[in-house]
């Protein structure tokens, strides 16, 4: 057993570039856990930057200066969170408002329905509906109480939230000017012989950047997408409700599902059954459809396909251990790891077979 053991060991962690890749990623993952609040401004600068750097590249080929090129793309970065802050997040705070206002009259209208259950339908009985309104209340209580918390705290979070969008944008800039000396000044704790790491680094580095700012644009074209069909359509809550399926596409096949059932409630409790709801589930289908068969394949072409299953479990895995950030990075990390057992030398066993015969004589 102990023989058998030794082998494997020898056929899979021989090499010191496999021992120094495994324990550089320990540690990584390690500080990323154990720090993830307190790193939260610097992971959404590297974010960022790594959406701003293609841009920053296809700049550069006209320009041929990358100070300047930087320079143009952080101030059009700084005007577009300007844009978000003083106008697209007082309209978003106001429909928020708005549907708080409307929750009571949305929950009654719920439970009118809920008690007509047993009278349209005798298999259901009575006191299985009082027990799923029940169930819905004490769910809203414990909203409600998590809105009231989340009130009370807010003045921290607010000096938090001020705190970072001082220091994201200024990481954003020195990410981008000095991309190259970060960089080297990173590799200086590497050791000389790492074309194993370095292959691994270049394969991710290219599918992270391919994947942050493909997921960008899908985020911004299906809330657009969505925000112009629920506006024509007259549906309420429509730049909210757009932004919500817009970051559900973070989450793979999980968020389009959840994100629904919002959708189809207030469409539901604004028109009930109607032509109206019926037009509007047919456009929200039609753009989950394009979502999933046009959009995604043009703009993930270049990203390692990964098998659907493996996709949920990295999700809850990642997500289990670094929450939002390893939800958004699942599909990266899963690539990762593809990439380091891809690259994962072996010694042959003829090989381990000519070393233990040349170590017995």
């Amino acid at each position: 057993m102990i023989d058998l053991f030794n082998r494997w060991f020898q056929r899979h962690f021989s090499d010191p570039q496999v021992i120094f890749l495994v324990v550089f990623l320990i540690l990584s993952f390690t500080i990323v856990i154990s720090f993830n609040d307190t790193l939260a401004p610097v992971f959404a600068a590297i974010v960022i930057a790594y959406l701003l750097e293609g841009i920053v590249v296809l700049l550069n080929h006209w320009i041929k200066r990358r100070m300047a090129s930087v320079i143009l793309v952080f101030v059009g970065f700084l005007t577009a969170l300007m844009v978000t802050l003083f106008v697209i997040t007082p309209l978003l705070w106001e429909q928020i408002t708005d549907l708080i206002t409307d929750t009571p009259k949305y929950i009654e209208r719920g439970r009118q329905l809920i008690l007509q259950l047993p009278t349209n339908y005798s298999f259901i009985s009575e006191e299985s509906v009082l027990e799923l309104f029940s169930l819905i209340q004490s769910e809203v209580t414990s909203m409600g109480k998590h809105v009231l918390t989340f009130s009370l705290s807010s003045i921290q979070g607010s000096i938090t939230i001020m705190i970072y969008l001082i220091l994201a944008p200024l990481l954003v800039f020195f990410f981008l000017k000095d991309k190259d000396l970060i960089l080297g000044w990173f590799m200086n704790f590497f050791p000389k012989n790492t074309q194993l790491s370095t292959k691994v680094w270049l394969d991710m580095d290219q599918q992270i950047g391919n994947y942050i700012r493909g997921k960008f644009w899908e985020i911004t074209i299906i809330s657009v997408m969505c925000f112009i069909t629920f506006s024509f359509l007259g549906l309420k809550y429509a730049l909210l409700i757009s932004i919500m399926v817009g970051l559900s596409v973070v989450i793979p096949y999980i968020g389009a599902t959840v994100v629904t059932i919002p959708v189809a409630l207030i469409a539901f409790f604004q028109w009930g059954w109607t032509s109206d709801f019926a037009w509007l589930m047919v456009a929200y289908g039609i753009i989950q459809a394009l979502d999933g068969n046009v959009i995604v394949p043009l703009l993930f072409s270049e990203v390692v396909n990964i098998h659907p299953v493996a996709i949920i479990v990295a999700i809850l895995f990642f997500g289990g251990l670094w929450g939002f950030w390893g939800v958004f990075f699942a599909i990266p990390l899963g690539t990762l790891v593809n990439s380091v057992i891809t690259a994962w030398p072996s010694i042959p066993n003829s090989v381990l077979t000519e070393k233990s015969q040349a170590s017995n004589t």
